[in-house]
């Protein structure tokens, strides 16, 4: 059966990946009720992260325009994951919180920009319903060394 949501992602050239394994004790995402909270979803492309270290502007670090396009991948390993739990992405009724955490460079305020990466993707995926409340947040370092982690909450119709 095709999902009108899978359909929208492969006219932006996307496809939902197999779930990313856990890198510790715990599951990629739960069901409670009427909603799915997600892990914190690193940007794993076939089990390795593309790029590593602390986002900023200057040499040896992550720039801010590849840390959104990371953001984006660590929604599109989101939407991996609660299908993983509920079977279809078009069971989707809505976006409901994106919590951005930024392995930032002691100097870059930038946070937000870089989370954007994930809240104009779901936006583009699903219309009104990827309209969200948000949190961006800079931090020293984040598991693996990656740039970017992202933990989403997702309202699931029955």
């Amino acid at each position: 059966m095709s999902s009108v949501i899978e359909d929208r992602l492969s006219e932006l050239g996307l496809v939902v990946p197999e779930v990313p394994a856990a890198v510790a004790a715990y599951v990629p995402a739960l069901r409670d009720g009427n909603y799915v909270y997600t892990a914190g979803q690193l940007p794993f492309v076939e089990g390795t992260l593309p790029e590593t270290g602390k986002v900023g502007v200057g040499e040896g670090l992550v720039s801010p325009e590849r840390a959104e396009e990371l953001a984006q991948l660590c929604a599109l390993n989101a939407l991996a994951a609660v299908r993983g739990v509920v079977g279809s992405l078009d069971r989707i009724a809505q976006v409901v919180k994106v919590t951005a955490f930024v392995a930032s460079d002691p100097s870059f305020t930038g946070q937000p920009a870089v989370a954007n990466g994930a809240s104009m993707f779901l936006g583009r995926v699903f219309g009104d319903l990827g309209i969200h409340v948000r949190s961006a947040v800079g931090v020293a370092v984040l598991p693996l060394d990656a740039p970017v982690e992202i933990e989403f909450v997702f309202k699931i119709e029955d």
